[in-house]
């Protein structure tokens, strides 16, 4: 009795660690993909941004990324969390009620129109208080008109992600969308092109990637609701039964507003925090201190391409883990995608915090006065990202509400920091605030999610993926810059050493760095 006992806990711990290893695997194949998405995205975004600073200058690029920044913001409370939903409902509805699936699929796109209408007439009406500034009230009132497309686009594509087909979310989200965009920009400028007509350009391709990623999802949601459940899911014990998607179906509008509600509070905030700093740039210093610093934190946000690749495709696999309470794979999970996503990030913001007055004079040449902030967002972001895809962990577990309230106190720490600094150091304040609002909104989700879910955070061995990147771009950039000085010869030198030093470390050290589920995929594609 005793040797049996013995021989089923062997099996069972050995397929606890294929179930760890085929997560992180499934993972790493997920993320090539994604990453081949968002680097094109990314890519194509900077040359948007090019091709924008250099055709309207400082002040009416300025003008352009705050209606941009309007409309992120309002287009996250306007989809009302229905994205949130479909990537948290729908991998649960297809293990327990495939049935289903179209119901609820028909309320999300419902509640989802309703939204958008109202958001839209909101930012529309918003625009009247730029009266002082017209270029900048007429591009507000341009994205209003969008938002309500912008809103089921971006739904759209979560369910598509939701059901994992990976490849028609990236072609869509990824490289349709960002393609067309600096094409319409190249065909507005052939004709004498404002910064209105820029942005007109930039919303354009949005109905076409809505009507794409619509056909898609519906295919996709009849395919899936036509097969009958997983005979052998098994749900947890703790699962709830308000929010179990097995009775016929599915969940009701009520009980799919209960998640949704504090989630678009949080992606409100969330976004309020990511852009709210250049609209009160804009509005405390100017639309050229705005164009200069929005240049800067474009450069961030290209190189998020890993952060972005990773995050599409573990968010749905938590949930899936955290409803089967797979608490082991999920440990295994987190850990392995904290661990890439510092380690390919951190040279990305190497190379530009060493290089950020070379790569800013890209963007025209009074954009150079933007390098001590884009230098602070460097050093600021690759901080951050040591707490990993810690929030999508947060909010797959079903605790919104809980990362609502993380983003109020870390949207508090932006506001009172940019009031307090940008008219003292202007947009380098600016820069200090977002990054301290980010840390602290890392810090408590990280420690939340200790204590509801369970997930150890193994600082020091996600910390330790940083030392590649200060070893190979950072200490040999600084012996370059004081040798070189700025420039492209210098950018260039730093990139060749770094990427074989690098490559190198991370063949040497593939195991402490989890690498080996990476090649796998990469052999299996």
């Amino acid at each position: 009795m005793s040797a049996c006992g013995h021989n089923d806990d062997t099996l069972k711990s050995e397929s606890n660690l294929q179930d760890d290893a085929s997560e992180s695997r499934s993972a790493a194949r997920g993320g090539v993909i994604g990453f081949v998405g968002a680097a094109t995205s990314s890519g194509l975004g900077f040359v948007l941004t090019m091709l924008m600073t250099r055709l309207l200058g400082e002040r009416g690029a300025g003008a352009v990324m705050q209606a941009m920044a309007i409309f992120s913001i309002a287009i996250s409370l306007a989809k009302l969390g229905m994205d949130s939903v479909a990537i948290w409902i729908v991998p649960r509805m297809m293990d327990t009620d495939p049935a289903g699936l179209r119901r609820v699929i028909r309320l999300v796109f419902l509640i989802t129109a309703i939204a958008g209408a109202v958001g839209g007439c909101a930012v529309v009406g918003w625009s009247r208080f730029y009266r002082a500034e017209s270029t900048l009230s007429v591009a507000v009132f341009v994205v209003g008109l969008a938002v309500p497309i912008g809103a089921l686009q971006v739904v759209s594509l979560s369910i598509i992600r939701g059901l994992g087909d990976l490849r028609a979310y990236v072609a869509i989200g990824n490289i349709l969308l960002p393609t067309l965009r600096p094409i319409i920009l190249i065909a507005v400028t052939a004709v004498g092109g404002t910064a209105v007509g820029v942005t007109v350009g930039w919303v354009a391709p949005l109905p076409l990637a809505l009507i794409a990623a619509g056909a898609v999802a519906v295919v996709m949601v009849r395919r899936v609701s036509a097969t009958g459940p997983d005979p052998n899911f098994k749900p947890a014990l703790n699962w709830k039964p308000h929010l179990s998607a097995t009775a016929s179906g599915g969940p009701t509008i009520r009980q799919l507003l209960k998640f949704a509600i504090p989630r678009t509070i949080s992606a409100g905030l969330e976004q309020s925090i990511q852009w709210l700093d250049l609209l009160l740039v804009g509005a405390i210093i100017g639309s050229a201190s705005a164009g200069i610093y929005g240049g800067a934190s474009r450069f961030i946000a290209a190189g998020l391409i890993i952060d972005t690749a990773l995050r599409v495709v573990v968010s749905p696999r938590f949930s899936a883990l955290l409803h089967s309470r797979k608490v082991a794979a999920l440990q295994a999970l987190y850990r392995d995608s904290a661990i890439w996503l510092v380690l390919f990030s951190s040279p990305i913001f190497a190379v530009l915090a060493i290089n950020a007055q070379t790569v800013l004079r890209w963007l025209g040449p009074g954009f150079t006065d933007g390098t001590p902030t884009l230098v602070t967002l460097c050093i600021g972001v690759t901080v951050t990202l040591m707490a990993g895809n810690i929030h999508s962990v947060l909010l797959m577990s079903g605790r919104s509400g809980w990362a609502a309230l993380n983003k109020v106190v870390a949207l508090s720490v932006n506001v009172v920091g940019n009031f307090l600094m940008i008219p003292a150091i202007g947009i380098e304040g600016a820069a200090l605030a977002w990054v301290a609002s980010m840390l602290i909104d890392a810090l408590l989700a990280s420690i939340e999610v200790k204590k509801f879910v369970g997930i150890r955070l193994q600082p020091w061995r996600i910390a330790y993926a940083t030392l590649p990147a200060v070893i190979s771009f950072l200490a040999p950039g600084v012996a370059l810059l004081l040798t070189l000085g700025h420039g492209i010869p210098m950018l260039s030198a730093n990139v060749v050493i770094g990427t074989a030093t690098f490559l190198l470390w991370c063949w040497v050290d593939k195991d402490r760095l989890q690498l080996a589920n990476i090649a796998a995929a990469i052999r299996r594609k």
